[in-house]
């Protein structure tokens, strides 16, 4: 249990596509748990690997009462409707704006041993998977904020 530096931007590892994961070994596991011990420290809801300086296609999500979810390989399989919500990223800190997602998202991914599992979120859960998954593709949510939100305005 190891509590991982969380790389801020600009850093050229958040803008760069992650590697699929290939191997499925302890080393994985304990990535996956450290990844979380640090998103809980950081009062986050999701960390992607790249944001621990590691570019591969791992993250985690934990939004509401659906407990942890490991997404590794992950790909969305379908997507629809809209929402427009506040988002935050821990590699932006302090920085919030209002994001379009998916309402509801369909995935698949591969879970620590490597099963294939298919995954369907909507509301929350949909955006937070969206924004990590987004962050395997070197995509940032800064690309996609329609409007920023002053501090005051977070209050």
């Amino acid at each position: 249990m190891a509590i991982l530096e969380i790389i801020k931007h600009p850093n050229a590892v958040l803008e760069t596509p992650c590697d699929r994961v290939l191997d499925f070994d302890k080393k994985l596991v304990k990535l996956l748990q450290d990844m979380y011990d640090t998103m809980v420290a950081a009062d986050g809801v999701g960390l992607a690997a790249p944001q621990v300086g590691i570019s591969k296609q791992i993250a985690i999500v934990e939004a509401g009462d659906n407990g942890r979810i490991d997404l590794i390989n992950p790909v969305i399989l379908e997507a629809r409707g809209e929402q427009i919500g506040p988002e935050g990223c821990l590699s932006f800190p302090d920085l919030y704006g209002d994001v379009p997602r998916a309402e509801y998202v369909k995935v698949r991914a591969q879970n620590k041993r490597g099963k294939i599992f298919v995954l369907e979120a909507r509301g929350f859960l949909a955006r937070a998977i969206q924004h990590e998954i987004d962050h395997l593709n070197g995509v940032l949510f800064t690309s996609k904020v329609t409007k920023y939100y002053d501090p005051e305005e977070l209050e």
